[in-house]
């Protein structure tokens, strides 16, 4: 590829200088020495590995909060049985060892003690906050505080990831919210809103991890909380955790999300660039030559980066989907078909078990990656994104307007509009499942596992538009939308609404997960005893 004819210097923006010299600033953790380091046996650790990979394709999760969440899975299991979380944090630690999901080695004793304070807090924290609350008022405090707690214990544990990440975020908030106008709002009120967004359209934070990083901008951390202050704070609670759901949950947060997405590409290459070169990023960035070569490189490894996660996604996905749903309406299939209708129809069975993985391949393969046009553009947006002139900045490209007053006829006219998609595609569908000979029950089985597939595969496809600076619809697109969205908008809500009911999950947690680690305690601890006996002898 040709590098773009364009003057050789750059003169970098005073963000981006800030980004570069913060970045360079980062502390690691210290290192851990060999009599402070806590270690866990390579034999309880590889099973511990491989059922946390089975435990993590049944409850399907962006790879970035895996760890979080097996934190929160650990911790609440643990305080399930220790109610006072007295000599918890060492235990969490070995599991998250067992697991990989922390470096051999990388974890310390001074890291137990980190975290047990955290620990110690939040028991102390919650005994006061759901003291006297009602059933479900103390649920949603309960769990609040146990989102805090599990993100900071994480951040505490991986304190460079997450400055860093940190940084990164705040310097795309900086560079795009001038960028973004919103009419009948505050401007206090809009930065708190795109900082959200921020948040979930390039951090991808789930619900967890908004409810901290908002928490964290305007109160101390656990860990800065003193005994002296726990009542003050427990008297702003209730307010302050429903103030907190409400921005995140506001339309003008999901609008914003949109537009940040759409201006992600050139920040993810940025970012990996100063990644790769942090020892030198202000000679690499100042320089276009030097620049054009790092984003030529780092866009073809993203983009064969991109081709591999496809297809490790979908492979998830449809272990997710088997796992979690198929076994469960292919049982239900058969027995109800026989007591319903007095026969089983083999035919539909076999479509229903073998349509939706073919499926999934079908729409994976017509998935195409970026190519050489793409990352010139994203080039020139870097360019603009890094340089002192602020014209970029400045602009207003993004305007969001307050929803407009509809008429009710023409409300009433759209709801019916719509609803005929729904009507006209599953009756498309019931027709010609009806000359396969499929009966109720089957057809329900198939349109279940259709959508699902179908809303799993959509946001499979997302992932090869994640360098693409401009994504342009096709001239079917909204011929294509109008039989496809209701499938996807079924598959939706059987993804997130049925999936509460995941009765894998509960065999995992409840039947598997706790004695199957008491087991590996146990281990532990046998193949600990047989070590010190054997330095004795020698």
């Amino acid at each position: 590829m040709s590098e773009p004819n364009l003057p050789e210097l750059i003169q970098l923006s005073p963000f981006t200088k800030a980004l570069s010299k913060n970045v360079k600033t980062i502390k690691k953790k210290p290192f851990i020495d060999e009599q402070s380091r806590i270690t866990v046996s390579n034999t309880v650790s590889f099973f511990a590995l491989v059922y946390e990979r089975i435990r993590n394709a049944v409850e399907y999760r962006e790879e970035h909060l895996i760890r979080r969440a097996a934190i929160e899975r650990i911790l609440k299991r643990r305080l399930t049985l220790n109610p006072e979380g007295k000599g918890e944090a060492e235990n969490l630690l070995r599991e998250l060892l067992w697991a990989k999901y922390f470096a051999t080695g990388s974890l310390g004793l001074i890291d137990s003690e980190n975290v047990q304070k955290l620990i110690d807090i939040y028991v102390k924290m919650r005994k006061k906050l759901v003291v006297g609350q009602t059933g479900t008022k103390k649920v949603y405090y309960n769990e609040f505080l146990f989102d805090i707690l599990t993100c900071e214990i994480e951040e505490t544990l991986d304190p460079f990831e997450a400055t860093k990440n940190s940084l990164f975020s705040f310097y795309m908030y900086h560079v795009l919210k001038d960028k973004i106008k919103v009419e009948q709002v505050s401007s206090a009120h809009k930065d708190t809103y795109f900082y959200v967004a921020i948040e979930k359209g390039y951090a991808k934070s789930d619900r967890s991890y908004l409810r901290y990083h908002l928490f964290s901008l305007s109160h101390k951390l656990l860990k800065d909380i003193k005994d002296t202050e726990i009542d003050h704070f427990i008297s702003e609670c209730p307010a302050l955790f429903a103030r907190l759901d409400r921005i995140i949950i506001n339309p003008v947060v999901d609008r914003m999300t949109k537009f940040v997405r759409s201006q992600l590409p050139p920040f993810l290459i940025l970012f990996n660039i100063i990644n790769r070169n942090l020892s030198h990023t202000d000679e690499l960035l100042s320089d276009k030559a030097k620049l054009w070569e790092q984003v030529d490189q780092m866009c073809r490894e993203k983009y064969q980066q991109t081709n591999s996660r496809l297809r490790i996604t979908a492979i998830r996905s449809l272990i997710y989907i088997f796992l979690t749903k198929m076994i469960f309406a292919l049982i239900l299939e058969y027995p109800l078909s026989l007591y319903l209708y007095n026969e089983v129809s083999w035919i539909s069975i076999g479509i229903n078990s073998l349509f939706p993985p073919i499926l999934m391949v079908f729409i994976i393969s017509f998935v195409r990656l970026p190519g050489e046009e793409n990352t010139k553009r994203l080039y020139n947006r870097i360019i603009n994104i890094i340089d002192i002139d602020t014209s970029f900045e400045s602009t207003v490209s993004y305007l969001i307007k307050p929803p407009k007053v509809r008429k009710p006829m023409l409300i009433f006219g759209f709801t019916v509009f719509y609803s005929l998609t729904f009507i006209i595609t599953l009756s498309l569908i019931h027709a010609g499942l009806s000359l396969l000979s499929f009966n109720l029950i089957s057809e329900i089985i198939f349109i279940f596992f259709v959508s699902v597939v179908s809303f799993f595969a959509y946001r499979v496809k997302q992932i090869a538009k994640e360098f693409k600076l401009q994504e342009k619809d096709g001239f079917f697109s909204p011929f294509f939308d109008f039989f496809f969205m209701p499938i996807l908008s079924i598959g939706k809500f059987f993804s997130n609404e049925i999936a509460k009911l995941n009765i894998f999950m509960v065999i995992f947690d409840f039947l598997i997960e706790a004695p199957f680690k008491l087991i590996f305690e146990v281990v532990e601890e046998w193949i600990s005893f047989v070590r010190a006996r054997k330095e004795e002898i020698m």
